[in-house]
């Protein structure tokens, strides 16, 4: 709890700027609320949209994608946007257009209105939910920015465990249609105040002063910043190749997880009581990390915590889908998963540039989201009666490594270059 406290009252600013605590803390119940109304709660109104559009499971799923696509095509505008200092605009109007797009939803009665809806919250989505915050804070507490963004993570990662229950219980108490009026509230009433209050005061660009050198950058670098000189690196590259080959991995597995853990001959109520517990057991791991960081080489737990999600692979592998095995992979699917959002969320800063981390990251929009989009497809065509899931999560455990290989030699390249 000293931690905490300490963190709390560290990085005092001036102004009506908040420090970096309360701005941490806060703008996470934000997180919370987008991730679980629009992120979580799409899964449970699947099920009653289909039955009065009278669509099938494929065509209401492609909302979904439609959804991440938006997403990725509005990450560098975005990104770029909040590196020149909007952050306050961006966030704030992202949270009414969200709500807007939630309220609009209760109103479809076509396949059509569907997915127009979901291509514009996709389009909120882009501008509300962990890459903007990640760029802001990074931009505002430069030195600070990897704690930040770690207890930023503690309420975003209870996302489903808190609205899975609440929208169900929303969507049971008051119809579909209405539930999604209390969502939209939520967007209007507390994310648009909180965006709007808590990022007054943004820079227009990072001041150097406040920004120590990475380890690859001289003082030139720092002094005339520009995004091209970052694209003719490998660092980025290779930080790309690990955040697609994690992503696929770990967009993949939640669609099959239920269907997984079955075929490991659970009890039903195993089956469903394990996957609401990754939520918990992330912010476990993501609550580990934080007490003990200070004590942590910052780059020798970027480099091994990636491999905790890929040696849980190992065990289901290796195990053939026993008890046991599904038992250690979720328990290390969670932690890891919980973690690699730290890892992913602060490796672009750390190795890359801290100037144009918005940029950067909204580079990869794209890609990451048809990767996210892909990637539980692709699982689903490699399942067989004969052997289920067994060759998919072999594919997965290799996509998995080739991940934390891009990672390594981002590293070593970034640090090699580092002035002596």
């Amino acid at each position: 709890m000293r931690s905490l406290r300490t963190f709390w009252k560290t990085t005092e600013t001036k102004g009506e700027v908040p420090s970096l605590g309360p701005f941490a803390v806060w703008l996470s119940c934000a997180q919370l609320i987008t991730w679980g109304s629009v992120f979580y709660t799409f899964s449970l109104l699947m099920g009653p949209i289909e039955r009065e559009l009278g669509l099938s499971r494929a065509e209401s799923s492609l909302a979904f994608s439609l959804a991440l696509l938006a997403d990725g095509l509005m990450a560098y505008p975005v990104g770029r946007w909040i590196d020149q200092g909007h952050e306050r605009r961006v966030m704030a109007w992202g949270s009414a257009w969200v709500g807007a797009c939630l309220f609009a939803h209760s109103f479809i009665d076509s396949l059509s209105g569907f997915y127009a809806v979901w291509i514009a919250l996709g389009l909120g989505m882009s501008a509300t939910l962990y890459a903007p915050v990640f760029a802001v804070v990074t931009r505002r507490f430069p030195n600070d920015f990897r704690r930040a963004i770690i207890i930023m993570t503690f309420l975003g990662g209870l996302a489903s465990t808190v609205f899975i229950p609440l929208s169900s219980w929303l969507i049971q108490a008051l119809g579909w249609r209405h539930a999604l009026w209390v969502l939209a509230l939520f967007q209007w009433l507390i994310c648009l105040p909180l965006h709007a209050w808590f990022l007054k005061g943004a820079h227009q660009k990072l001041s150097s002063a406040n920004a120590p050198l990475l380890p690859h950058q001289d003082s030139s670098e720092i002094k005339n910043p520009a995004i091209g000189v970052h694209l003719k690196r490998a660092p980025f590259w290779l930080l790309a190749g690990f955040m697609l080959m994690t992503a696929v991995v770990s967009s993949a597995l939640p669609a099959h997880m239920v269907s997984l853990l079955e075929e490991a001959h659970m009890s039903p109520a195993w089956v469903i009581a394990i996957p609401a517990s990754i939520g918990v057991i992330q912010v476990f791991g993501r609550l580990l990390l934080f007490v003990f960081e200070k004590h942590l080489d910052v780059h020798a737990a970027n480099k091994w915590i990636p491999c905790l999600v890929p040696l849980g692979l190992v065990f289901l592998v290796a195990g053939g889908l026993a008890t046991w095995a599904a038992l250690l992979f979720v328990i290390f699917y969670g932690l890891g998963n919980g973690l690699n959002t730290i890892v992913k969320g602060t490796a672009m800063a750390q190795y890359v540039s801290r100037e144009h981390v918005g940029q950067l990251n909204g580079l990869l929009g794209l890609p990451l989201a048809m990767g996210r989009a892909i990637a539980p497809w692709a699982l689903g065509l490699m399942w067989t009666t004969e052997d289920g899931y067994a060759m998919g999560l072999r594919w997965l455990l290799l996509v998995g490594l080739i991940g934390v290989g891009c990672l390594w030699w981002a590293q070593k390249s970034a640090l090699s270059n580092a002035p002596h």
